[in-house]
């Protein structure tokens, strides 16, 4: 079956972090169980199957839980030995009367970035408007570009309905959560790694430098800003996840403070970045659960590089270049979450993934485009190699840094 692209706002949502999968996504289910009832229940019990038992605590699942269905009671059980399940990021709601009796349950799968999937794999309330894309991937979206004679963003402006106002909303959100991360008065982020803040004082930081040295010092300042707004459970827009989302507004942020990029230009390559990720959600993943940070850092890392090209003045082939480039060169990255918090290694993740936006960006301009490994191509590996992966590290908690940390408590406790 040939994979439909969907909107680029599938890609691009707004919501309160620190996980689209596992704060967003179960957010968004509860209310719509709610809603399917005829009246409120006396008690909700929610199980937490896969990735969400094994690191809900950390993504504040289930907190999000009772603080969506409050003032209902709500249990939040976590289950990590059932299997198999639909997705690695599975919640099966059910809602009890005041005599214990069953009234409805629900299961749903959270898939990333804030979407959701009944258990057959079908799509459950759609936050975007119906699209219909007339390419499944960027190969194809490349052909209807050149024989039409338009930009990639272009198509998506065929296609998108009330596009610009939308985009402009989306970037709204990006450069905000930018400024708010750059001046957060916040020392130590929630959890107990107790990790600092550091995006502000490298911000002030870079003023003490110039040339190239403060051109990464600010990229890097940007992405960190959003990361830890994000680790702070604040508003962020998915791109295409959460724990990915500072990567794409750091990137034209820049672009737009530093290379004093016009809006209309932003929104452009915002709009090419989202068609990048749709091709990636429609032909792969973008869940951390799946296919292991590669498809979330990874996708991020060739939407802005895609988007940075873009603005540089690449072609098309170009523009696909940056973007394989950018994927290829995270195959294999592994999603290891320490004690479930989207801190460690997540927040230096989006950090490096923004500066390899830009080199992609920039190297690509010094070829024609042309290169052996398709971004289609790139973009199925990722997806055979994370579910290759074991389950150990694909946001479980269980393997890389996340288990290094736990021999390291267990260690210090003997």
């Amino acid at each position: 079956m040939t994979p439909s692209l969907q909107s680029i706002f599938e890609v691009f949502s707004v919501g309160a972090g620190p996980s689209s999968t596992h704060s967003m996504g179960p957010q968004r289910a509860a209310r719509l169980f709610l809603q399917s009832l005829d009246a409120p229940p006396a008690r909700v019990r929610v199980t937490l199957f896969g990735s969400l038992a094994a690191t809900g605590r950390g993504h504040w699942t289930d907190r999000t839980l009772v603080r969506t269905l409050d003032p209902i009671h709500v249990d939040v059980v976590f289950d990590s030995q059932t299997a198999p399940l639909p997705h690695p990021n599975t919640l099966k709601f059910e809602a009890f009367d005041s005599a214990g009796q069953l009234l409805r349950e629900w299961t749903v799968c959270s898939i990333g970035g804030g979407n959701l999937e009944d258990a057959e794999g079908r799509p459950i309330d759609s936050v975007a408007l119906p699209t219909d894309y007339p390419v499944s991937n960027i190969a194809e979206a490349m052909n209807y570009c050149r024989a039409n004679d338009m930009a990639f963003w272009q198509l998506v402006e065929q296609v998108e309905t009330d596009l610009w106002p939308r985009v402009e909303a989306i970037w709204d959100v990006m450069s905000e959560t930018v400024k708010r991360g750059l001046t957060s008065t916040q020392i130590i982020l929630p959890g107990t790694l107790e990790l600092p803040r550091r995006a502000g004082v490298i911000w002030h930081r870079t003023k003490e430098l110039k040339g190239t040295a403060k051109e990464l010092g600010l990229v890097s300042a940007y992405a960190m800003a959003v990361a830890e707004e994000n680790a702070a459970g604040l508003q962020v827009v998915t791109a295409p996840s959460c724990g990915a989302a500072g990567v794409l507004p750091a990137v034209l942020y820049f672009f737009k403070q530093i290379r004093r990029m016009p809006t209309r230009k932003i929104l452009e390559a915002l709009a090419t970045a989202g068609l990048f990720g749709a091709s990636i959600r429609a032909n792969a993943t973008v869940s951390g659960a799946e296919a292991g940070c590669q498809a979330e850092i990874g996708s991020a890392c060739s939407m802005a590089a895609a988007a940075a090209a873009q603005l540089n003045g690449a072609t098309l082939n170009q523009i696909e270049y940056a973007a394989e480039m950018a994927m290829e060169h995270n195959l294999g990255l592994t999603c290891d979450p320490v004690e479930g918090y989207v801190q460690i290694p997540c927040i230096e993740r989006n950090m490096n993934a923004a500066l390899r936006a830009i080199e992609c960006a920039a190297f690509t301009l010094l070829t024609d485009g042309r290169h052996l490994i398709s971004f289609d191509d790139v973009i199925e590996v990722m997806n055979s190699t994370g579910r290759d992966l074991q389950a150990a590290y694909r946001e479980t908690s269980e393997g890389g840094l996340a288990s290094l940390w736990r021999r390291d408590i267990e260690s210090r406790l003997k």
